[in-house]
């Protein structure tokens, strides 16, 4: 019995956290255009590495879909397909972008489409969410087609430090991402049949007037997932201020990411 125990209890823990991912992008699509700025950023630099031509476009992690159009704009002549794990952000998405662009609600590590069915996939600060890395690089290798290219932001560790700093306590370290290594996102897609990778980090900081601006900028757009079930309380808040003041800067209260570009091309 126990080896199907294990399976029962991964698969659990598979749909909570679904659950949970699922749940906080839907609470955050109501202010996810307004308060994902750093995102929008972050963004710009796949934009740049976009091929001249794409005809089959999956944007995998698509949010209310502000890329998905962008994306339907820049290859007016192209099929795309934008998936997310929130219904919410899909309904925002469908609600403001229309049905042009196919809308589908699925998990990126077992998206239910066809094998070799695109020959672009972008992903703007998704896959860091999903605890099955294999799962996802297996699909995205089976989803592009032959010289089909994925284009990747994901976050490595040094991402949000002073938000980890100002919540940790001595028994109580803050990790609001459990974040892989850029080595161990190129040793996987290695694993998974990629022979063309190239892996760009970069540095990202932005500023905020206030705690409560930055919690904001995080909360916003689903970041905090990772600490189901915390409970805190107004001296835990008022803490976390105190310490987050200590790194104020001229503008502002910092909040860094370290932003990995993947770019992938299948053989």
């Amino acid at each position: 019995m126990k080896p199907a125990q294990t399976l029962d209890s991964a698969h659990d823990q598979r749909l909570g956290w679904r659950r949970r991912v699922a749940h906080a992008f839907d609470r955050a699509a109501p202010h996810y255009e307004q308060r994902a700025s750093a995102q929008h950023v972050m963004g710009e630099r796949l934009w740049t590495a976009l091929p001249e031509h794409a005809h089959r476009i999956l944007d995998l992690g698509c949010g209310p879909g502000g890329w998905t159009a962008a994306l339907a704009s820049r290859y007016p002549d192209a099929a795309l397909v934008g998936l997310d794990l929130s219904p919410v952000m899909l309904e925002h998405a469908r609600h403001t972008h229309g049905d042009r662009i196919g809308w589908l609600c699925a998990d990126a590590a077992h998206p239910p489409l066809a094998d070799q069915q695109f020959d672009l996939l972008f992903s703007n600060l998704t896959i860091q969410w999903c605890p099955d890395m294999a799962a996802v690089f297996a699909g995205l290798h089976r989803l592009l087609a032959a010289r089909g290219c994925a284009l990747i932001n994901t976050l490595v560790p040094g991402t949000l430090t002073e938000i980890d700093h100002a919540w940790s306590l001595p028994d109580r370290p803050a990790a609001l991402l459990a974040l892989r290594s850029a080595e161990s996102y190129r040793d996987q897609a290695r694993l998974c049949g990629f022979e063309h990778i190239r892996l760009d980090q970069r540095t990202y900081r932005f500023h905020y007037p206030t705690f409560a601006a930055v919690m904001a900028s995080i909360k916003g757009v689903g970041a905090q997932v990772s600490r189901p079930g915390a409970r805190l309380t107004r001296r835990d808040l008022d803490r976390a201020t105190q310490r987050y003041e200590r790194l104020r800067e001229p503008h502002g209260l910092p909040v860094t990411y370290q932003c990995l570009t993947l770019t992938l091309t299948k053989s």
